[in-house]
């Protein structure tokens, strides 16, 4: 991944790990060791998922430009789709408690969107590449009439 990417990656994840660090401590204290377990968890799945998410369209991005716009609205309508079932799949867990995972998953996500357009907009990406070599420009006829 280009360093960009990466930069952009670790500006969403890590305040996404924060909310859900905060989450689980509160879990745990409303709904002891199953709802930290619970917040942890989804907390994983959130950065699992968006990251995985970030880095197909980054390579989307570079690979296929004019796809860009309908593979994100796809990613991200895919994503969604994925959490709720999460969610329905472990709705009636004794793994962990599945409220704290569901606040957690939701919270987590809403995160992740934030952190990751303010990561975006505060970076400085060059929408247009510009050329590898420098030294290629016509030279001056020295007779110039």
């Amino acid at each position: 991944m280009p360093s960009n990417d990466v930069r952009i990656l670790a500006q969403a994840a890590v305040p996404t790990a924060a909310v859900g660090a905060v989450a689980a401590v509160i879990s745990g204290v409303v709904a002891g060791g199953k709802g930290a377990v619970g917040a942890a968890i989804a907390t994983l799945v959130v950065i699992l998922f968006m990251g995985i998410g970030l880095y197909v369209l980054q390579r989307t991005a570079k690979s296929l430009p004019h796809l860009f716009q309908a593979m994100g609205l796809m990613l991200y309508a895919a994503q969604i789709l994925l959490l709720f079932v999460f969610v329905a799949a472990f709705k009636n867990t004794t793994l962990f408690n599945p409220k704290a995972f569901a606040i957690t998953l939701v919270v987590g996500t809403l995160a992740w969107i934030a952190a990751q357009t303010r990561a975006h907009m505060k970076a400085k990406i060059l929408y247009v590449e510009p050329d590898s070599t420098t030294g290629d420009k016509p030279e001056k006829s020295e007779h110039s009439s």
